[in-house]
Formats: structure tokens, C-alpha cells, sequence
């Protein structure tokens, strides 16, 4: 069993010039965890994770592995095995080798290298490969090899960077039940970066959602999905994400333009706000507030349908064919206790 690390991050910032990339980062890690930092292209995740590798250093801010501050430490001397993008397998070298190459840095006996080799290759399900080059290998099983090539020195933190992007979607969907298993049977603290929010979803114990350098939300995947902190995650999280609908509350409801939403939200006074209703959540029929069928997707067990009201897109999923076809009108409405709302200039929850 590889030794799980317990991580602590302490206001880190990271600037680049006058740019802040990360803005007074704080985040615990337990071990043996599967921990996702999601967030868009630039939001300072990927910065993240090369600070805990060491592969950057922070601007401000302290780096913790069980306790021991490794801030300053070499990215060699921190028990930490990364896996890129771009996989960074020695194309020269052959499979067994690549694997192989971390353990012969360290100077370990050649035949426990040849048992660790063969046992991290079975559990990646590329023992038959190893006299193969990189060149020789698909998309997939070069992300197995640098895997392996990973697990293999039993680190106490396995740090993923976009691992699955480069595979088709059905190799990314399999693949990701493999990971999960993989990182289960070895019981590694494990830190993913993704873009991919299903991705995150599915696979991660709990996760971070990077907003401009920022932690946006905390919390497991359920948690952040039911109960979106700001607009903005809620528009992130979901597929397809959140309808938010520019809306004024008054009298226990949700008012959009002469329409009426009813919500369980219950605050003081008449404020604007901004109503988020997931697409699975927005219900289809004869009564509520009436919009044009603008488009209808079938994607064989469900319908995704955009509808436009007041010249904005809502979007609704449904598992009903739709006996109203693209151009008429049709009735939209939600249930009391799946209407959110957002204040519209801070853009944060309102829970009351």
C-alpha cells in the first residue's frame, strides 16, 4: 500500500509582475483523498498544482506534505509523482524503461526495479507493451505508461495535469472509471486538474472550483452542484449549465419581466436578483410562462430544448418527446424548490 500524504496549502500567491495569478490560495487535502482543481483555461489550477510539485515557487504563502513545510524544498526531494498533459515520455527509451527511469535515478537494486516495473505495468494493464517505444504506442496506452512510470516509486501524492485530454471520448470515459479504480487500490492522496467538470464530477471526492486565481467553492461534487455559492460556479457546474435569468424578487416571488416564478426563497423586501433553474430541473406543459421552441436536440434518452423568452436562451432537459416542434410556443415552469437566487450585482447565493 503507498503511503497517502496529507496536503495544506497557506495563502499562496503566485504574481507575475503586476499580474496576480493566485490570489491568497487556503486548501486542506486528506490523505488518500481524490481531490479535482476545476476551474476554465486561466483560473490558476494548473498554477496550483506545479506550485505543490514544486515546478514553481509562490510569490507568498507556505506549502505543507504532512506537516512538514516543503515550501522551499527541490521537486526531487518531495515524494511527489506528476503526470502531464503531454505524458513527457523519453521517446528513445522503450516502455519497460520509461517506467523504469525514476527508479534508476535513485540509484535502487536492478531486480526490485524489475519487480516494481512488471507489478506497476500489470496494474495499468500494459505489461504486455514494455519492448515497445512511445511511437509504438496509441494515445491510451502512452497515458498508462507515464502512469505507471508515476505510481511505480509509491509516492505519498500523485498529481494529474489534464490527463485525459488528449484521448477521444469514448478512451476519456473509460479511462476515467480505470483512474478512479487505480487511485482506490493504491490509496494515494491524489490532486487532478481538469477543465472538464463532468470529469470532476464523476471522479473526485471532493474539488476546488478556480475562479480568476481564486477558490470560488469547496466541497464535495453533490454539494457544489445542489448549492452553486455564486452565479458564476452555477453557470460552470452542470451540463448543461444553469439557466440565470435577470429577475426582480418581490412577495415570495421570483418576477421576470410581467411573468411569475414561484420560489422557496424567502427574503426580505424587493431586491434584483438573479434566478438560476437547472435544465432538468425546468418543466414543459400547457401552464406557466409561455416561450418559443427555438431548437430541440435528441440525444436518444433525452431532449435538450432552447427555448427564448424576452430574447434570452433558457434550456430545458427533458426525458419527454416533445409534441411541439421547433417555432411554436410551449409553457415553461420549475418547482418552488429548484429556483435560485443570486444577488445581481454581487452574484453571490442567497440562502434565506
Amino acid at each position: 500500500m503507498t503511503k497517502a500524504g496529507k496536503v495544506s496549502l497557506r495563502k499562496i500567491f503566485k504574481r507575475h509582475g503586476a499580474f496576480t495569478a493566485l490570489h491568497g490560495i487556503d486548501l486542506d487535502i486528506e490523505p488518500g483523498e481524490f481531490f479535482a482543481l476545476l476551474g476554465p483555461s486561466g483560473s490558476g489550477k494548473t498554477t496550483t498544482l506545479r506550485i505543490l510539485a514544486g515546478l514553481d515557487e509562490p510569490s507568498e504563502g507556505e506549502v505543507f506534505l504532512d506537516g512538514s513545510n516543503i515550501t522551499n524544498s527541490e521537486p526531487g526531494d518531495r515524494d511527489v509523482a506528476m503526470v502531464f498533459q503531454s505524458y513527457a515520455l523519453y521517446p528513445h527509451m522503450n516502455v519497460y524503461q520509461n517506467i523504469a527511469f525514476p527508479m534508476r535515478m535513485v540509484g535502487m537494486p536492478k531486480g526490485e526495479i524489475d519487480i516494481a516495473v512488471r507489478d506497476a505495468a500489470r496494474k495499468v494493464h500494459i505489461e504486455h507493451l514494455l519492448e515497445r517505444k512511445p511511437g509504438q504506442l496509441s494515445g491510451g496506452q502512452q497515458q498508462r505508461c507515464a502512469l505507471a512510470r508515476a505510481i511505480v516509486r509509491k509516492p505519498r501524492l500523485f498529481l494529474l495535469d489534464e490527463p485525459l485530454s488528449n484521448l477521444d471520448a469514448k478512451l476519456r470515459l473509460e479511462t476515467r472509471g480505470e483512474l478512479k479504480k487505480l487511485q482506490r487500490s493504491l490509496g494515494v492522496t491524489t490532486v487532478y486538474v481538469t477543465h472538464d467538470q463532468e470529469e470532476a464530477m464523476t471522479i473526485a471526492d471532493r474539488m476546488a472550483v478556480f475562479m480568476e486565481g481564486r477558490i470560488a467553492q469547496m466541497g464535495t461534487p453533490k454539494s457544489i452542484f445542489d448549492r452553486p455559492q455564486t452565479a458564476d460556479v452555477a453557470n460552470f457546474i452542470g451540463s448543461p449549465p444553469m439557466n440565470l435569468i435577470p429577475a426582480t424578487y418581490r412577495d415570495g416571488k421570483v418576477h421576470i419581466g410581467e411573468y411569475e416564478l414561484q420560489t422557496s426563497c424567502r427574503v426580505g423586501g424587493e431586491r434584483s436578483v438573479i434566478a438560476g433553474i437547472r435544465p432538468s430541473s425546468v418543466r414543459l406543459g400547457q401552464t406557466g410562462i409561455p416561450a418559443r421552441i427555438d431548437l430541440i436536440e435528441n440525444l436518444g434518452d433525452a431532449f435538450l430544448v432552447d427555448l427564448t423568452l424576452h430574447e434570452m436562451t433558457i434550456r430545458a432537459r427533458t426525458g419527454i418527446e416533445m409534441a411541439s416542434r421547433e417555432g411554436e410556443m410551449v409553457s415553461f415552469a420549475a418547482d418552488p424548490s429548484s429556483v435560485h437566487l443570486f444577488d445581481a450585482e454581487t452574484r453571490i447565493r442567497i440562502d434565506a
